[in-house]
C-alpha cells in the first residue's frame, strides 16, 4: 500500500510540474493573444489549417475531372439540345435495330414482307381502281402509276402513325432513365427509312421491267429532287407526330382517331388517282394537301407524268417546316410533365 501510495503522488507531482511547464511555455503567448487563450483550441484551428492548405495543394496538383454531362433544365422552348442527340448516336441505332428486329420476331416470311405488303396493295389498287373504277393513270402502266403513290405514302404514314404513340408506348422508360426524349421519334423516322429503302428497290425493279417491255414513260432532271422529297415526307410525319403525341398525353381519344384518320388523307392525295383528274372545283381542296405536291414531284421525276409545280413544291415546304417547329416546341413543352399525365 506504501509503495502504490508514494508512485501515485510521484504521478501527480510529475503531472504538475509538466503543467507548470505548458503554463511557463505558453505564458508569453498569452501576453501576445490575451487572457482567453487556449494552447488546445490553438493547436486545433493549426491542424485544421494544416490540413485544409493541404487539400488546396492536392486541388491544385490533381484538379477534379469535368462532368461529360450536365442535365439542366429547358429555359427555352427551340432548346432542342442537339448536342445531347449527337452523343447518344449509338443509342439512336440501337433502337433502330431494335424496332427492326422485334417487328419481324417469329415471323416466317420476315423482310420478305417488306416487298409483300407494297405489291399486293398495288395488285388491289390496280383491280380496283383501274379495272373496275376505270380511273385515269395518266396514260402510265397501272400498277407503276400505283406502287409510285404507295411507296412515298406508306414513307409517312409510318412515320406519322408511330411517332404519334412515342409517349403512350415509351412512358415506362421514360420515366426512369435519362436521354435525349428527341431520340425516340427520330429512330422511328430513320427505322421506316430502311423499309421505305426497300421499297424502292422493289420499285426500280417494276420501273425496269417496264422499260424493257417498252411502256411510255421516262425519267427526266427532277429525279435529282429524290432527297429533297424524302427529306420533306420524314419531316412533315415527325412534326405532325410530335404535335399528336404530345397531345395524346391528356386525350387518348387522338390515338384511335389517328389510326383510321391516315387511310382516309392517302384519298384526299394523289395516291390513287392524278391531280389532272381530278374536278375542278375540289382541286383546290387536293392541292391543300402537303404530301400532294410531294407526290407528284416524285412521280414527274420517275415517270416523266403528273402536274407538278415551284408553287405546289414550296407550299409544301412551307407547311413541312412550320409543322416540324411547332411540333418540336409542344414536345419540348410536353415532356416536362407528360409522366403525370400519361
Amino acid at each position: 500500500k506504501q509503495t502504490l501510495r508514494n508512485s501515485s503522488n510521484s504521478a501527480k507531482l510529475r503531472a504538475n510540474n509538466i503543467w507548470a511547464k505548458r503554463k511557463e511555455k505558453y505564458k508569453h503567448i498569452r501576453a501576445k493573444r490575451g487572457s482567453d487563450y487556449n494552447p488546445l483550441a490553438y493547436r486545433r484551428r493549426s491542424r485544421y489549417r494544416h490540413l485544409k492548405q493541404n487539400t488546396i495543394n492536392e486541388q491544385t496538383i490533381n484538379p477534379a475531372p469535368e462532368w461529360d454531362l450536365v442535365i439542366e433544365p429547358q429555359s427555352s422552348l427551340f432548346e432542342l439540345h442537339l448536342k445531347d442527340v449527337w452523343r447518344y448516336r449509338d443509342l439512336l441505332w440501337l433502337l433502330v435495330k431494335r424496332d427492326f428486329v422485334s417487328f419481324y420476331k417469329q415471323t416466317i416470311l420476315g423482310p420478305l414482307w417488306f416487298f409483300i405488303q407494297p405489291l399486293f396493295t398495288t395488285i388491289i389498287f390496280t383491280f380496283i381502281f383501274g379495272n373496275l373504277a376505270g380511273l385515269s393513270t395518266d396514260g402510265l402502266p397501272q400498277p407503276l402509276f400505283y406502287m409510285a403513290g404507295i411507296t412515298a405514302w406508306n414513307y409517312f404514314a409510318d412515320c406519322l402513325t408511330k411517332t404519334s404513340t412515342v409517349f403512350r408506348d415509351n412512358a415506362g422508360i421514360f420515366g426512369k432513365v435519362y436521354f435525349p426524349r428527341l431520340i425516340m421519334p427520330l429512330s422511328i423516322v430513320v427505322s421506316n427509312l430502311v423499309r421505305f429503302a426497300v421499297q424502292m428497290i422493289l420499285f426500280f425493279m417494276m420501273i425496269g421491267y417496264y422499260a424493257f417491255t417498252g411502256a411510255d414513260f421516262h425519267m427526266n432532271v427532277y429525279v435529282l429532287l429524290f432527297p429533297v422529297l424524302v427529306l420533306m415526307m420524314a419531316l412533315l410525319g415527325l412534326g405532325l407526330g410530335l404535335i399528336i403525341t404530345a397531345m395524346t398525353t391528356k386525350y387518348r381519344d387522338l390515338a384511335f382517331l389517328i389510326t383510321f384518320g391516315v387511310q382516309l388523307m392517302m384519298y384526299a392525295t394523289t395516291v390513287i388517282y392524278p391531280l389532272s383528274a381530278a374536278p375542278a372545283k375540289y382541286k383546290w381542296l387536293i392541292e391543300l394537301n402537303p404530301m400532294t405536291g410531294i407526290i407528284e414531284a416524285f412521280r414527274f421525276g420517275f415517270l416523266g407524268q403528273g402536274e407538278m409545280t415551284m408553287s405546289t413544291l414550296g407550299y409544301s415546304v412551307i407547311v413541312t417546316l412550320v409543322s416540324l417547329v411547332l411540333g418540336v416546341v409542344i414536345f419540348n413543352k410536353t415532356e416536362k410533365t407528360f409522366v403525370d399525365t400519361v
